[in-house]
């Protein structure tokens, strides 16, 4: 990834005219390809589920649309008169066995499992009838055929995983094991048995037993990708705790805790708020963590808990915005962070639509933009979305789009908090309010 040049826009799905008319129901809230890349999984606040697959014949290998289905709908809890939104929280793949596909979807309160699969549509053929001149006798049984008229994909809920949640789901993450995954919502992390769907084991329980002692809250959940007994989870606090299910029922007694002490003389009231880790990642090697807050991403050797192997600085010119940040809630924002197929790369999102890419040491940023107008580049042939080289405070190389604001002339309406990394090569889905971009390194 050294030439500029390389990173291209490649496909859009979405509106892409110019009508502001977009629903709430529209923008996209999860995005994942499954463990081959060949297929792309998008959710919604509509509680839609809708998934690409990868069109080999095509140049360049570009995604179609594959299917669509209602995965959540809105309902309302009576015992607590609260609303229960169908907004997709969350999409895991689960590793395929078969032909068909299986997936994890949830909103806030409720998991389900589905099946997707190609279903062959059959119709009774005509050509076997007795015609009226048939020297047939009509003794002779006629049975009607069956013959392949269609092939319609169905999409169907296998299991449905209720009533294990009182808080808000955040977090979902499928097992190495093929056989289990977690959820885990602000105070409580549940393993479940895929098979299973009556039954859950609490793994980690942070409830005080008076809730106004209450001090921190689950931020995110994930299984290491290669040892099934291991997984980690983050807090409001900053810290992400790594734990290990051999050693006890309740994993409240951590294995390591990876967290950075701040310096008790730049304490201001807002720096719990910013500390807060809104989304972590396992490499896909297990060796590192990588963990995103407000204003920075941080790797982490998983060996090594006392501080970070690197820290890349997101936004740290918001650092004088925070006060107004704060007034308009951009500053509870969580922010999504993966790693690359081949974990030398990191990526996250930020304003206007921007998001970075940076090698794992931090050194160059490259930054670009999802958003129509690269979509309107592409269609009439103009260089909008080029990127220009520029030098980090460190004097090393970086890349940022030319297109790319400063602070002050950040759309904090426009956000990228949702993407995902092609697991074996460099191409990367990004969702933008309702539309899904594709890039690839060419």
């Amino acid at each position: 990834m050294a030439e500029e040049h390389k990173w291209k826009f490649a496909q859009c799905f979405g509106d892409k005219g110019d009508s502001d008319d977009i629903t709430d129901a529209d923008i996209i809230s999860a995005v994942e390809f499954d463990h081959t890349g060949d297929y792309l999984a998008t959710g919604d606040k509509g509680g839609r589920v809708v998934l690409f697959e990868r069109n080999g014949s095509k140049k360049n290998c570009e995604y179609q649309f594959y299917t669509e289905f209602q995965s959540h709908e809105a309902e309302f809890d009576y015992l607590k008169s609260l609303e229960i939104e169908e907004k997709i929280n969350k999409i895991k793949w689960c590793k395929r066995q078969n032909s068909a596909h299986f997936l994890l979807s949830t909103n806030d309160k409720t998991i389900k499992l589905w099946k997707v699969f190609d279903k062959s549509l059959r119709l009774v053929s005509e050509n076997n009838m007795i015609p009226p001149n048939s020297q047939t006798t009509y003794n002779t049984l006629q049975l009607p055929k069956l013959i392949h008229h269609d092939t319609m994909v169905a999409a169907v809920p296998r299991k449905v995983y209720p009533n294990a949640h009182t808080y808000h789901i955040n977090s979902i993450s499928t097992n190495s094991d093929g056989e289990t995954y977690l959820s885990a919502d602000d105070l409580r992390i549940n393993l479940w048995n895929l098979d299973i769907s009556n039954q859950s084991f609490n793994i980690v329980d942070i409830k005080p037993a008076n809730m106004e002692e209450l001090t921190e809250v689950i931020t995110a959940a994930a299984f290491h990708p290669q040892h099934c007994n291991l997984f980690m989870y983050s807090s409001s606090k900053g810290t992400i705790k790594l734990s290990d299910m051999r050693e006890s029922a309740l994993c409240d007694q951590y294995s390591k805790v990876f967290e950075e002490t701040e310096d008790p003389a730049h304490r201001t009231f807002f720096s719990e708020i910013i500390s807060s880790v809104s989304d972590i990642s396992f490499s896909h090697d297990g060796r590192y963590i990588l963990s995103r807050d407000y204003l920075t991403l941080k790797i982490w050797d998983v060996n090594m808990d006392t501080e970070p192997v690197q820290t890349i600085n997101i936004h740290d010119q918001l650092r004088a915005r925070l006060c107004d940040l704060y007034e308009n809630d951009c500053i509870f924002d969580k922010f999504e962070c993966t790693f690359s197929g081949d974990d030398s790369h990191v990526m996250t999102g930020s304003y206007s639509n921007n998001f970075h890419i940076y090698d794992r040491e931090g050194k160059t940023d490259i930054t670009l933009q999802a958003d129509k107008s690269a979509f309107r580049s592409k269609r009439l042939g103009s260089a909008k979305n080029k990127m220009t080289m520029t030098k980090n405070s460190n004097n090393t190389s970086a890349y940022s789009s030319t297109t790319g604001p400063e602070s002050n002339n950040m759309d904090f309406s426009k956000k990228i908090l949702h993407s995902s990394w092609h697991p074996k090569e460099n191409t990367i889905a990004i969702a933008a309010t309702n539309n899904l971009f594709i890039f690839r390194y060419d």
